[in-house]
């Protein structure tokens, strides 16, 4: 989704999020209103977040970058998929407001691209950190390509397992 900001003198207005317009583009009606929780990082130009996801039934995300610009990327991670294994990137910023929909199943990460990026998330599942998987921003086999040097990574994303760990979690 990408919505229409109105823009005059004061600045801009727009819309966010409109449950009719998510299910309508999902195809699904009722969707929206499984989202149960809306979080918010902030991060410095040059932090990369992830590569995150959740095992067990997964999790979906309607995912936004509120503030500044962010290279977001996503990994296949359904062994039945035609895009196994393969990565997308995606630029969300707060000029074209682009929403990203994650259906479950789906490694993500981002890199700020600006000095300062806050990004928005809509989940459809509380957290367990009982099922929370990683994959290394710098996994040789996924080879994501970040298009700026990586500046910083949280503690539990450096020790992040590898792509060949995950499969073997997945089988």
């Amino acid at each position: 989704m990408v919505p229409n900001p109105f823009r005059d003198e004061r600045g801009l207005f727009t819309r966010t999020f409109d449950a009719k317009i998510f299910d309508d583009n999902l195809g699904e009606p009722g969707a929206s209103a499984r989202f149960v929780q809306d979080s918010q990082s902030r991060s410095g130009r040059g932090v990369v977040r992830g590569m995150h996801g959740r095992g067990g039934r997964g999790e979906a995300k309607l995912v936004r970058c509120a503030h500044g610009a962010v290279h977001d990327v996503v990994v296949d991670i359904r062994p039945d998929s035609p895009t196994f294994g393969r990565w997308q990137a995606f630029r969300l910023d707060d000029e074209q407001f682009r929403h990203l929909y994650i259906p479950p199943g789906f490694l993500h990460g981002f890199q700020s691209l600006t000095p300062t990026a806050d990004v928005c998330y809509r989940i459809d599942r509380p957290h367990d950190p009982r099922e929370d998987i990683a994959v290394a921003h710098d996994d040789p086999d996924l080879a994501i390509q970040w298009p700026q040097p990586v500046t910083t990574v949280s503690s539990r994303d450096a020790a992040a397992g590898t792509w060949q760990q995950l499969l073997t979690h997945l089988r």
